[in-house]
Formats: structure tokens, sequence, C-alpha cells
């Protein structure tokens, strides 16, 4: 099967779909939060990982599914066990486009039928905890000035943390 664009041409279309999931990683996560992860992929083999990353956030590049854009109850959230990290920034820029805590309650309890309720339980620990930094930080008013309430750094969490016997 042959193309019929040039390889400038599609490498074009890459471009502008990367630069357009940038923007929307920006409006989503926060511009201090994408920049660090950006940073963070200094070599080619992790910076496939942002690149890859970039192009879902933009909701044009899928344009059967038109209602993706920010509505929390169409965004993919990372559910699964040990992705916690992923999920509070999700729950925070969630938060920042209008979400409210009761669509992403239901969120997660729809993930839980799907990825298994331990990953529910540990979903809605962190979720909590996410929502509440998110108002400690001032929600909405703190992004406007630009103060960063993103939880940035990873750290790994063995099964204990993850699964506490009381929280089953």
């Amino acid at each position: 099967m042959t193309s019929n664009y040039t390889p400038e041409e599609i490498a074009q279309a890459h471009r502008i779909l990367y630069n357009e999931g940038i923007k929307m990683r920006y409006q989503v996560a926060g511009k201090e939060y994408v920049d660090k992860a950006l940073a963070n992929a200094d070599n080619p083999f992790s910076k496939a990982m942002q690149e890859v990353t970039s192009l879902p956030s933009l909701p044009s590049a899928l344009p059967s599914f038109p209602l993706l854009a920010l509505n929390p109850r169409r965004q993919p959230i990372p559910r699964r066990v040990n992705r916690s990290q992923e999920l509070a920034t999700h729950v925070k820029g969630a938060m920042n486009n209008g979400a409210t805590e009761e669509e992403i309650k239901e969120v997660i309890l729809q993930a839980a039928c799907y990825c298994g309720m331990p990953s529910g339980i540990e979903g809605f620990r962190v979720a909590w905890k996410a929502i509440e930094e998110w108002r400690a930080a001032g929600g909405k008013e703190a992004e406007k000035k630009g103060d960063s309430h993103h939880v940035d750094e990873h750290r790994d969490m063995d099964l204990g943390e993850r699964a506490k016997p009381e929280d089953v």
C-alpha cells in the first residue's frame, strides 16, 4: 500500500498533532508537570513514550470521538493497581477542567468493575487524597496563579502500601 503523502507531509502532520497534544496536556495537567515529564525523557528511548503520550491527549486526533474533549466521563483515567501517581495527576487535571467529585467517583466505580475491586479501592484512596491536595492548593484558583498542585515525584510503593487489609 502506497501513501498519498510525502514523508515530509507525514512528518509535518505528526508535528502538528504532537504540538496540539502538548497544549492539551498543559490544559489538563499543567505546564510545570508536563515540562518536567518532557525534560525527564532525556534520551531517545524515554522520549518515545512522551511523544506517544502527547498524541492521545488531543481529542481531534480521534475525530470519531468528538466528546472526548475534557469530559471526565470520557477521559481515560489510569485506574489499575500501581498507577497511583498518574491517577492523582488525572484526577487533579479533571478537577481543573470542571469535573465534579461525583463524576470522578462514578468513573472509578465503573473502572473497578473492569479492573477489579482492589484497583477500585486503591483508586478511591488515591483520588480522595488528590482531591484534598487540589482543594488545599486552592483548586482552579491556584492553577490560574501558576501555583503547581500536582504530585510530580514518583516513588515506588510496595504491595503493603498499596493494598492495606483494612481497606479491602
